[in-house]
């Protein structure tokens, strides 16, 4: 079966060409330029987003997230009230139609503050607006209603009490738009704290329905006494007849450690000399500092499905780099898989 890899928002190559779809400005800004230079920005990011789109085709990544810099301050607005409105239109079933025609999976994953578990309305209210703005960008780009058009959140926090909060979350979700309805997913955490996989199967899956993405390096911390290969499969049977979708990444403590131990066996360095390598011995102990929930920069072992049939956001640091690195090391092994 084959796996099909993507990245997160930035791509890092046309970066350096000046090519970004994320452009946005901070509240200061907003407030003095208003929605004209909103709307601005989006004809820019959008312009942009299609030579992405082209430039992932090119590569052979067919899964990408979208970040929702694309539309600067969208929960201060309706989108008809932006000037250039129609041409954001177009623009966006563009995209939309580029990416079908390619078979590109394009999702959305709103930050930490998109929460539908909170016991604050406010905060639930601007969540629910969130998403419902984010359905709204795919709806115009004509993407499917349905989970191959994700729109990817976590439940939030478990306020002292975890069922309660599972509870809300799983009402504020039937509150949502039927286009978020359609496409919402959630998220296991990386704290042992936070919600499982086993968590988010009983108590929202089994709920409400909403299929659950896999995230390998979280799941490290939080295990729910599931092994990895177990944990994935309750998320495969989440799934339905669409595709799962999957994240991974790696630590970032252990592959700088990789790196700090192949010097040193490059140089013949041992614990006992170390300390006649100043530059390296430094290397050393930093290393230790590094969170360990922190991404890698790229990925170092072979992903492993299980047999299963996935699509992987990549959340390496590296972004494209790392898939495009991912895809070479193992170029061999995907092309007997296909």
């Amino acid at each position: 079966m084959a796996k099909q890899l993507g990245y997160a928002c930035i791509n890092m190559t046309l970066g350096e060409e000046g090519i970004s779809c994320n452009r946005t400005m901070i509240r200061k800004t907003f407030d003095a330029k208003g929605i004209d230079y909103a709307s601005e920005l989006i004809v820019s990011n959008m312009k942009n987003l299609l030579q992405l789109i082209h430039w992932n085709n090119e590569n052979n990544i067919k899964v990408y997230r979208m970040s929702s810099n694309m539309f600067p301050w969208m929960s201060e607005y309706e989108f008809k009230d932006l000037p250039d409105y129609q041409e954001i239109c177009e623009l966006l079933a563009a995209v939309g139609k580029l990416a079908m025609d390619n078979n590109q999976r394009l999702s959305f994953h709103p930050g930490q503050f998109c929460v539908l578990a909170s016991p604050n309305e406010t905060v639930v209210l601007n969540a629910m607006n969130e998403l419902n703005k984010s359905a709204q960008i795919m709806d115009l780009m004509g993407l499917p209603k349905s989970r191959m058009s994700k729109i990817n959140i976590h439940v939030g926090g478990a306020y002292g009490d975890k069922k309660s909060a599972l509870n809300r979350f799983c009402k504020n979700y039937l509150r949502t738009s039927s286009s978020v309805q359609a496409r919402l997913t959630v998220e296991n955490d990386d704290k042992a704290s936070m919600y499982s996989v086993s968590d988010l199967y009983w108590g929202v899956y089994k709920v409400v329905g909403i299929p659950i993405v896999f995230d390998y390096h979280h799941h490290q911390f939080c295990t729910g006494d599931l092994t990895e290969e177990e944990a994935l499969r309750v998320a495969a049977k989440t799934w339905g007849n669409v595709k799962q979708c999957t994240h991974y990444s790696e630590s970032r403590r252990r592959e700088q450690t990789l790196v700090v131990e192949e010097l040193m066996s490059n140089s013949n360095i041992t614990e006992q000399t170390l300390q006649d390598w100043p530059t390296i011995a430094k290397m050393h102990k930093e290393v230790s500092k590094i969170k360990v929930q922190a991404h890698s920069d790229y990925i170092v072992d072979e992903i492993n499905d299980y047999g299963l049939d996935i699509d992987v956001v990549v959340e390496s640091k590296a972004k494209e780099l790392a898939v495009l690195s991912y895809l070479k090391k193992y170029k061999n092994k995907l092309q007997k898989v296909l």
